[in-house]
């Protein structure tokens, strides 16, 4: 992993400015105008004012400027050795929050400070710092990646409970295959009672969502490397289903969605972020331009039991100008909103279209939106929405039936005023 200036690693930001988080990884506070001090090295680089984001298993430090995001970097918090508790005193109160933690960097020690300088909730962020670090969550997914298959389930989640040949209970723990066999089946055990309990009403679903939602990634995981290890062996019906399964179980949920709890103030700015890298994949699907209601049921239904307003997705979606996102808001003439890749070009889109309805058939008959949203792959809804486009533009011409709409080609643009006779 590269370093910054050979002291921190560095951190990997998505296009949109969002973090790129570890397998279980989840955000859970976020302070913003941060400065990163240490008197220790006198070589040590300046980070200022940037935003600072506390996960499970790091702490990652992201400039304020969009467009210096190579200067990310992340602190493992394995690598935290000791936080030190504030000091209480007059001077401080005058001063901004800070606490001081040590890490060990390359063989040596270091004493690192962080001085919050903008607003956010200092309060609750010292205790889910020392809560994190104590937790050490870092340790169980260490331990499952070290081993493949059955064995790294059963491993994980013996280091989950308590580690040693004793149990929690004070009995001998089974070591060997027959351990091995035991936490495998205790497991699966646990897994099934986890799925009837979510299942019995709406509180119980409501408490195991998260539960569910990790589940279900480690389930898309290993369906991943199945796929890739018996790609030769396996027929194209098989690969199919793998491939549905793998989509079915990528919009279960969001591992680590933004909440207001965990980003305050800047709430609205991360779920921006979060919205821009989540249409990716639904925009590819739908042809380059989707639905706001769409997203917004997408989206909903991703966050699990995380459920935002239309207002919050409304102004998250404003935001994008702000910060240069690949994708845009964009309201047609009808007052439907949709969201598109800033990289679609409506001038590609009529130029299918004309060539759709040069055709002799369409010569004739016309077509429907139906008909445009088979040609370019989209919904009838959005479909309909370009026919319209192309309408103000003089393309098309339409025709109002008790059948519906059907569209021609605009024939008018083609006479020369000048020879009217002609």
């Amino acid at each position: 992993m590269a370093t910054v200036n050979n002291f921190f690693p560095s951190a990997s930001i998505t296009s949109s400015g969002r973090p790129v988080l570890l397998p279980n990884e989840v955000e859970c506070q976020l302070l913003s105008a941060v400065d990163l001090e240490s008197d220790d090295d006198p070589n040590f680089p300046s980070f200022k004012s940037g935003l600072l984001i506390l996960t499970t298993h790091r702490l990652l430090w992201l400039p304020s400027n969009s467009t210096t995001h190579s200067n990310a970097i992340a602190i493992p918090l394995s690598l935290i050795t000791h936080i030190f508790s504030p000091k209480k005193s007059i001077k401080a109160i005058f001063h901004s929050p800070r606490v001081r933690f040590q890490v060990s960097l390359n063989s040596k020690s270091l004493v690192v400070t962080v001085v919050a300088r903008g607003k956010g909730d200092w309060d609750g962020f010292l205790p889910k710092f020392f809560e994190n670090w104590r937790g050490r969550a870092w340790e169980t997914d260490t331990v499952g990646s070290s081993t493949d298959g059955s064995v790294a389930t059963a491993v994980s989640g013996a280091s989950s409970n308590s580690g040693g040949f004793y149990s929690s209970d004070g009995s001998v723990r089974l070591v060997g295959v027959a351990g091995i066999l035991r936490k495998e089946q205790e497991m699966w055990e646990s897994t099934d009672k986890s799925l009837q309990e979510a299942f019995q009403d709406l509180n119980a679903l409501m408490s195991k969502a998260k539960e569910m939602v990790m589940l279900a990634e480690k389930m898309r995981q290993k369906l991943l490397s199945g796929s890739n290890s018996q790609t030769s062996a396996a027929n194209d019906e098989e690969m199919g289903s793998k491939e549905e399964m793998q989509d079915w179980l990528l919009s279960v949920g969001i591992i680590s969605p933004v909440t207001k709890e965990s980003a305050g103030a800047l709430y609205h700015q991360q779920l921006s972020r979060q919205l821009a890298d989540f249409v990716r994949i639904p925009l590819v699907r739908a042809g380059g331009m989707i639905n706001l209601i769409d997203i917004y049921c997408l989206f909903n239904r991703a966050r699990g039991t995380e459920l935002i307003s239309p207002e919050d997705l409304l102004q998250a979606c404003t935001l994008w100008e702000k910060f240069d996102a690949p994708v845009m808001l964009r309201k047609f003439d009808s007052g439907v909103m949709v969201i598109q890749n800033k990289s679609h070009s409506d001038e590609e889109v009529f130029a299918r279209i004309k060539t759709l309805v040069t055709q002799p058939d369409a010569l004739q008959g016309g077509i429907t939106a139906s008909d445009a949203a088979m040609t370019l792959g989209i919904a009838p809804a959005m479909a309909k929405e370009h026919l319209l486009t192309a309408e103000s533009r003089g393309i098309l011409c339409r025709d109002i039936s008790p059948d519906g709409f059907r569209f021609y080609i605009n024939l008018f643009p083609e006479i020369n005023s000048d020879d009217m006779h002609m």
